[in-house]
């Protein structure tokens, strides 16, 4: 399945002007968080959504008007308690929607949106940064793009003070989601926060039950196993990605950081010992391993004896999975599935920060 930004990058390759429809600065209880993110052709059919129901309509069909206008703005909304029931929502909600013209004659977005696209396939991290001037007297709003690295390297080309600039480039992981206004100009700084990769080490019964289910909420699911009969495409089919390793007591070199989430199934006590060992002092988000308190503790008590700490340990998720009362393989998929979605979302929850810097502040979308 391919991500919003690789349907951007078909767009933009066969000629396809679109729009872009983006909710920020949300109050109450619009349908989706800040960030959500809809592509809208000029036919009105759409890619990704924003919530659906009222708020969602308004935003197609200001969007096929901007395609044929060819103009950006900004959407203020504010929902009613009877609107938002009609999005299956509690209450209603204010904010504002970006409904941002994407003109496939623009170099510089085939260039922005490929590198967005690439980021997130790849489950790396990276921040689009969108600059909106002062509105015109037509409602239209001049619009650039561009977006940073973790290295600090930028993608496409913006004009604005080199100072701002310079804080954009070298600090947007600090940025907290919002937006602001500064010198007539609006800054939205949008992280490209992939769901995370889930590796899943063994390919049992659970294993089967677990990856569907956490590939179907976002997240990159890979299944590891030293059996050929286990870890195959029958099995596993795409998008999940089933690995044959060698053995569970040396794993093979994977690409484990801070957004990565770690499962261990594998079919016995001695493999989960094997691959916690090897995995407890990553950057992993999530580390859980199945099995009961006791077998836990025999694991625990064996690796502290050679040289790692309780408090390391402490922050592997064992026994596996929020309590639910769980026995079958399903009941234990959607157990642990909901323990990576709860991490998940505390860990990319905005952090509440001291008060914010004299005049320049930047925050995202």
């Amino acid at each position: 399945m391919e991500n919003l930004y690789e349907t951007m990058v078909s767009l933009l390759g066969r000629g396809e002007n679109f729009a872009v429809a983006t909710l920020f600065d949300k109050t109450g209880s619009a349908p989706r968080s800040d960030g959500a993110k809809m592509v809208v052709r000029a036919d009105g059919s759409i890619a990704g959504t924003i919530g659906g129901g009222r708020l969602e309509a308004e935003a197609i069909g200001l969007a096929k008007e901007m395609i044929t206008a060819r103009k950006t703005v900004v959407h203020s909304f504010n929902l009613t308690s009877r609107d938002a029931a009609g999005s299956d929502m509690i209450c209603g909600g204010v904010g504002e929607i970006l409904i941002d013209f994407i003109d496939a004659g623009d170099a510089n977005n085939l260039k922005v949106y490929a590198e967005a696209a690439d980021i997130v396939k790849r489950g790396k991290r990276g921040w689009l940064i969108t600059i909106l001037g002062k509105p015109a007297a037509d409602g239209g709003i001049s619009r650039q793009q561009c977006l940073v690295k973790p290295d600090r390297s930028l993608v496409g080309e913006v004009t604005c003070d080199p100072y701002l600039l310079e804080k954009l480039i070298s600090g947007p992981a600090k940025i907290t989601l919002h937006s602001e206004i500064f010198d007539d100009q609006r800054f939205l700084v949008e992280p490209l926060r992939e769901g995370g990769t889930v590796y899943i080490f063994g390919a049992g019964h659970v294993s089967q039950k677990i990856a569907p289910l956490s590939e179907s909420v976002g997240f990159k699911t890979v299944v590891l196993d030293d059996r050929a009969d286990f870890a195959n495409r029958e099995r596993f089919p795409e998008p999940i990605e089933a690995k044959v390793i060698e053995t569970f007591k040396k794993l093979p070199e994977l690409d484990i950081d801070e957004n990565s989430y770690l499962v261990i199934v594998t079919r016995g006590h001695l493999f989960d010992k094997h691959v916690l060992e090897q995995v407890a002092r990553s950057k992993a988000a999530y580390v859980g391993m199945i099995g009961s308190r006791n077998k836990r503790e025999l694991i625990y008590e064996e690796m502290v004896s050679h040289g790692f700490t309780r408090e390391e340990l402490s922050h592997v998720y064992c026994p596996i999975g929020t309590n639910i009362g769980a026995e079958t393989p399903e009941e234990l998929a959607v157990s642990i599935v909901g323990e990576l979605i709860k991490v998940r979302a505390e860990k990319n929850a905005p952090k509440k920060e001291g008060p914010p810097a004299p005049c320049c502040e930047i925050k995202a979308v």
